[in-house]
């Protein structure tokens, strides 16, 4: 009889037109008196080499950082659930994003609400624009915004790539299951030195 676990953890092939989306690498989640405030933070290093691998090699970057309009009515039952993003309505300072990942010239910025970086924003469209068929995210949180992210992006026909050591949680154990659960289901997970490798050969 064939096991559960034989059906699942397929490979996707990355395509020749990747980008990279880093999402939601905002101070909220470093500012130690931030409620949103992750326990492990090197993943921010990572990630900033990440992005600049993909620079160098002329590589799309596009990032989303979380901000809400006067009472937050625009992030509806999401900012009820979670009360400690109220601290994003407006452009608060815990809304900007890390020095070290921050936008360059020319870089698009999506403003989102909600968990997804394409829920309710443009990046489906400006990716299709650019001819991408492969999506390397990095970003916070593995469980949250990058779980979304990634499977709306397999969703909308990209390849999503999650670069395991450049996304970080408030939890280990459960950093390490949802990374475990995308690579069942839906993306690849690959650590920093396969995509820096990658993205260079581009």
């Amino acid at each position: 009889m064939t096991g559960f676990a034989d059906g699942f953890d397929g490979n996707l092939t990355p395509g020749l037109s990747p980008a990279v989306v880093s999402v939601d690498l905002m101070r909220a989640y470093f500012e130690p008196e931030s409620p949103l405030c992750l326990s492990e933070t090197e993943f921010l290093a990572t990630a900033a080499a990440v992005i600049g691998a993909a620079r160098a090699s002329g590589i799309p970057v596009l990032h989303t950082r979380v901000s809400y309009g006067p009472d937050g009515a625009d992030g509806g039952v999401f900012i009820l659930k979670v009360p400690a993003l109220r601290l994003l309505i407006g452009d608060s300072d815990l809304g900007s994003i890390m020095p070290e990942v921050a936008p360059e010239e020319g870089e698009t910025v999506l403003v989102k609400q909600y968990a997804s970086a394409f829920f309710g924003t443009d990046l489906a469209r400006d990716l299709q624009a650019q001819g991408v068929d492969t999506l390397v995210i990095v970003g916070t949180s593995t469980s949250g915004c990058i779980r979304a992210t990634a499977v709306d992006a397999v969703q909308h026909g990209f390849i999503p790539i999650v670069v395991s050591d450049a996304v970080g949680d408030r939890d280990e154990t459960v950093h390490n299951a949802s990374l475990y659960d995308l690579q069942a289901k839906y993306a690849e997970i690959w650590d920093s030195a396969g995509v820096l490798e990658y993205l260079r050969r581009q």
